[in-house]
């Protein structure tokens, strides 16, 4: 019998389409009909074939825009957004519109051509996350950005590209993203009739339960949600209470790392090293207004979502926001604890 569950957070509601169910181990991602790879513009040597860089992490004092660096940032060839000029916010009728206003960089992971995230050291990923944050607090002193999107796309079907070199991508935007809303409005609902974080219920659940716990390490569980949209999807979670990711502590950061990368090594080793999405969630910038929302250090909790690419979004999906997810997440989570890394 299919089941109809509820996302807690935000109250989407989803089919776990159990008559559709197949065997964990029959999802392993299906070799792709990917392009030829073009030449990596991203590896060290290769830095006159980018931007100039907007931020590196140099192990010496090797100057910019040049080889001897352990990870770098630059921007976007191809914006979604651009930095320059004001947001004139103006209708037009009904519509409402804005300049397109923001900025995109891209953060190269690594100075090697390594595809996957899962194959750096904890230590290399430790860095990417301290660049995360370093960025989007940099970001934040430009007053005419709202948020910050945090976000990685790995293989051809993930929209990666045509270059097999690990990096994640950084977007400002002058508004905040409707996803991103909707679990603050569930979360502050939550906290107003709770007064308790709805993420910080739902670990202690996951924990006590661990129905669907993939890893508990130091600090983080990676679990697969109650009501998951997709197979295989997962998120990573701090056991401490924090709305923002860039309170993120440094003694924490190889603990994040570590556990981003065995979820991520699971997924590759279990799954014939799926395509996949991440985001990560955090609150918004502060910018103190009339309203403003003062419970949101005490409701809202920054997460990141992994989303393998083992299925296909289609039209009962579009047309009712509904997702069909064919198998339960308790079997996903058991599948990924069983896979050694």
């Amino acid at each position: 019998m299919p089941e109809l569950r509820k996302d807690p957070i935000i109250g989407r509601w989803v089919i776990i389409a159990t008559e559709r169910s197949k065997r964990p181990d029959q999802f392993t991602a299906q070799a792709e009909q990917e392009p030829v790879e073009k030449p990596c513009p991203f590896c060290e040597g290769k830095e006159k074939e980018t931007p100039p860089e907007i931020y590196a992490i140099r192990p010496r004092n090797n100057p910019a825009n040049a080889p001897g660096w352990d990870l770098r940032v630059v921007p976007s060839i191809a914006p979604f957004l651009r930095i320059e000029g004001d947001l004139d916010r103006r209708g037009d009728g009904l519509y409402d519109l804005m300049n397109g206003i923001g900025a995109h960089e891209i953060i190269i992971e690594t100075n090697q051509h390594i595809a996957n995230m899962a194959d750096l050291s904890d230590e290399q990923i430790a860095k990417v996350i301290a660049c995360y944050r370093d960025r989007v607090l940099d970001l934040e002193k430009d007053k005419r950005f709202k948020y910050v999107l945090i976000f990685k796309n790995y293989g051809w079907a993930a929209g990666s590209g045509r270059i097999k070199h690990t990096r994640s991508q950084i977007i400002a935007t002058p508004v905040n993203p409707k996803r991103v809303k909707e679990e603050l409005v569930g979360a502050r609902h939550y906290y107003e009739y709770h007064e308790r974080c709805v993420f910080c219920d739902l670990i202690r659940q996951e924990l006590e339960t661990k129905d669907r716990l993939i890893l508990d390490i130091d600090g983080y569980i990676a679990i697969s949600p109650f009501a998951s949209r997709f197979p295989f999807e997962a998120w990573i979670l701090p056991k401490k209470h924090s709305c923002d990711f860039t309170n993120l502590e440094m003694a924490s950061r190889l603990d994040l790392a570590r556990i981003l990368r065995k979820t991520l090594a699971k997924l590759k080793k279990g799954l014939n090293d799926p395509p996949y999405n991440y985001v990560i969630h955090t609150a918004p910038f502060k910018r103190p207004k009339v309203g403003y929302w003062k419970s949101i250090d005490h409701d809202y909790h920054w997460h990141i979502e992994i989303m393998p690419r083992l299925t296909r979004v289609a039209g009962f999906e579009w047309g009712t926001g509904f997702y069909i997810c064919p198998l339960p997440p308790e079997d996903a989570a058991k599948f990924l604890r069983e896979v050694a890394v």
